[in-house]
């Protein structure tokens, strides 16, 4: 079949490269514009944009796909367009353009998690499995029919990174079953339960905060979740610190909950939090690089028994 692929970051690539590998034809493959980043803010082009033009592929980024891109993905006349977090809404008109309609690889096992974030809420909320989906596009946010879908065991190490990973290459695994099903007469959608649904939005700033009146366990879930992006956040006396791993510890004080109980190179960076504490094993301080917390209390110093601004 002749396909349109839509996606953006990294979760995208092993799905578009098992297209590719099948033998179906990826006629355009679209993606949200470059960014800038980094200090400098120089412009990055996306994963998905990266990987396609190594493979030659005419590659479209659009501000506003459904005022900017109708006419040219009409232009592909392709059988079937396949999106992978590609992160725009679309339209009807868009929705009806391919004669087979667009199908999504959704990172969760719908109708669990529809929206934008189902990767890191499956880690947050300490969920033992989580898998991707694959449904019938339609208006509504994660609400298609859905074609099949597969579980995968979350570990106790996994980050949103490397479970992004995971969902990825099982993505890709699916996308090709489901293409051959489609093709070949034989894919049968089944509605979703939306008395079992729920929602994850996109994660901004102000809520990457660490709660440390939570359990261990919950923090350390956050900090999992949010590894590498959008990271887990923790501030004291107004400077915000990043914070990339963590571990539960026992402590059994009765000091007020974010409060720094050690802050040294040797035994690290201790705070209090609801039924215990959690050590802070790799972050980034304002104005620093990424390194393990103990490195950097070798060198710097942050107040023991200080509240953070919880």
């Amino acid at each position: 079949m002749k396909v349109i692929f839509l996606g953006t970051p990294e979760f995208g690539v092993n799905v578009l490269k098992e297209i590719i590998n099948s033998g179906h034809t990826v006629v355009g493959v679209v993606c949200q514009p470059d960014k800038p980043s980094g200090r400098g803010n120089k412009m990055v082009a996306p994963p998905v944009k990266i990987f396609a033009e190594s493979k030659n592929l005419n590659v479209y980024q659009f501000v506003k796909i459904k005022t900017e891109g109708v006419q040219v993905l009409k232009s592909f006349n392709a059988d079937i367009m396949v999106t992978a977090a590609y992160g725009q809404i679309l339209s009807q008109e868009i929705i009806d353009i391919c004669p087979y309609g667009i199908i999504n690889v959704h990172g969760s096992l719908l109708p669990k998690y529809r929206g934008a974030s189902p990767i890191q809420q499956a880690i947050i909320n300490g969920d033992e499995y989580t898998g991707v989906t694959i449904m019938k596009t339609e208006v509504g946010i994660d609400t298609g029919d859905i074609l099949i879908s597969a579980k995968t065991k979350i570990e106790e190490d996994d980050t949103y990174g490397t479970l992004s990973e995971k969902l990825s290459i099982l993505g890709g695994k699916l996308i090709v079953e489901a293409l051959e099903l489609i093709e070949n007469g034989k894919a049968v959608f089944t509605p979703q339960d939306n008395d079992k649904s729920s929602h994850t939005k996109m994660f901004k700033k102000e809520d990457c905060f660490i709660d440390f009146n939570k359990t261990g366990k919950e923090i350390v879930d956050f900090v999992r979740g949010l590894n590498p992006n959008p990271i887990a956040l923790f501030k004291l006396n107004n400077e915000t610190y990043k914070v990339f791993n963590a571990k539960s510890i026992c402590y059994t004080g009765d000091e007020v909950n974010g409060t720094i109980l050690f802050a040294s190179s040797k035994k690290g960076l201790i705070i209090k939090c609801k039924d215990g504490a959690v050590e802070v094993l790799e972050m980034t301080a304002p104005n620093s690089k990424r390194m393990l917390a103990k490195s950097y209390l070798n060198g710097k110093s942050l107040p023991e028994k200080g509240v953070l601004n919880v």
